[in-house]
């Protein structure tokens, strides 16, 4: 970490970084609380976090322009444009203006979903491979390290000034943002050369991970994970209101995730160095699993405990499937790549989301917890038992990329 840091690129990147996250985690928190204090609704609340990742499966779309303009630029006009977006929150008065959230969430998804193209893109140019697992660790320690005050930061100013008043507060983190990566030093690798064949360039990504003997088991596994993680962004909300606590202290969970997410973003890098992205994924999905399973015990210590437990769990696991796509990818098709990579996950997690926010009205929450902790041990379990196969040089994707 101390090599990386040495950096100066990799400092401002990092600083503006810190404030878009920090502002993320405030915003997103308080979209779901605000939808909750609106409708009175978990489900439509939950149903916030259903349109925040139904952008995902336009993906492949936004891979495929990120591979072929300016990185920097990109990630600049994106946050400029979602600064402005966030602005028309300021029109939301009352329940008859909850639509206007869901537009809002569903642009500030598809933003971040070409912003987060861009930035591993810009990764991949800007380090060498033995520093991604450092800086895609450092990059999630920042993350959710928000947690710790970005959602209680959010929640308190929405208690006192309204949501109006967050969208404005993220609105200058987005500039700022802009701002420091305009500052940044940094040479555009090559961009990617158009073909004739549309279709081919947009499948690149997902015909990659396919042919990849560690992305395409780590693919599958995370997928089916997704499929059933997706019930936590409703469950929160139960949860809360099973404690007998307010809609508004799901921001305390968060912070408890935070603290053992920033956990799991330091150490990633180094257990990553022993024992291989694949199995980190692994093991992390199976530490979620467990503090998935701590959800049963209707207590608030035990609560917290499983909330840290959880974040430790799947900043792992997000850390080495990046570093995966990063190394595994050629530089040109890593916006396809990583387009691809969201894509496929997307689509599990907005079933997951959807199937959770209507769940929740008909059977018990604990019900889904149970199902959640099943589904994602077994996903843990397929990939701890996949051989590790190192690939020759896939010149069939070099092609591709050029």
């Amino acid at each position: 970490m101390k090599s990386l840091l040495r950096r100066s690129d990799v400092r401002l990147l990092l600083a503006g970084q810190t404030l878009s996250m920090f502002g993320d985690w405030m915003m997103i928190i308080v979209l779901g609380i605000w939808t909750k204090v609106l409708t009175g609704s978990n489900g439509a609340a939950g149903l916030v976090f259903f349109a925040f990742a139904l952008t995902g499966l336009v993906s492949p779309l936004g891979g495929l322009v990120v591979d072929r303009l300016p990185k920097r630029r990109l990630m600049v006009v994106t946050h400029l444009a979602l600064a402005g977006i966030m602005c028309l929150l300021l029109l939301v008065h009352d329940r008859s203006d909850v639509w206007l959230i869901y537009v809002v969430t569903l642009l500030y998804g598809l933003g971040g979903d070409f912003f987060a193209s861009a930035r591993g893109a810009m990764l991949k140019a800007m380090l060498p491979d033995e520093l991604l697992g450092e800086a895609n660790g450092a990059l999630q320690s920042l993350r959710e390290g928000m947690r710790l005050v970005a959602p209680l930061a959010g929640a308190a100013i929405f208690a006192v000034s309204g949501g109006a008043t967050v969208a404005l507060v993220d609105a200058a983190t987005f500039v700022l943002s802009a701002a420091a990566l305009l500052a940044l030093r940094f040479a555009e690798p090559l961009a990617a050369v158009k073909e004739q064949h549309f279709l081919r360039e947009v499948t690149a990504g997902v015909v990659h991970i396919w042919r990849d003997p560690i992305l395409r088991p780590l693919t599958v596994g995370v997928c089916g994970t997704m499929l059933v993680i997706g019930f936590s962004e409703t469950l929160l909300f139960a949860i809360t209101a099973a404690l007998g606590r307010p809609a508004s202290f799901i921001a305390v969970f968060g912070t408890m995730q935070g603290i053992g997410s920033i956990v799991g973003g330091v150490t990633a890098a180094r257990l990553m160095r022993r024992i291989g992205e694949l199995r980190v994924a692994a093991v992390g999905i199976a530490v979620f699993a467990v503090g998935d399973g701590l959800w049963l015990i209707p207590s608030l210590p035990v609560v917290f405990v499983a909330m840290a437990v959880a974040g430790l769990g799947i900043v792992w696991a997000v850390v080495a499937i990046g570093t995966a796509y990063q190394r595994r990818s050629a530089q040109t098709m890593q916006g396809r790549v990583s387009a691809a990579a969201n894509m496929l996950f997307s689509v599990p997690q907005t079933l997951s989301i959807a199937a959770g926010a209507a769940l929740i009205s008909i059977v018990d929450y604990r019900v889904e917890i149970v199902t959640m902790l099943v589904g994602t041990a077994l996903c843990a379990a397929y990939l701890l038992t996949r051989r590790i196969e190192e690939p020759a040089v896939d010149e069939q994707d070099v092609a591709l990329a050029a």
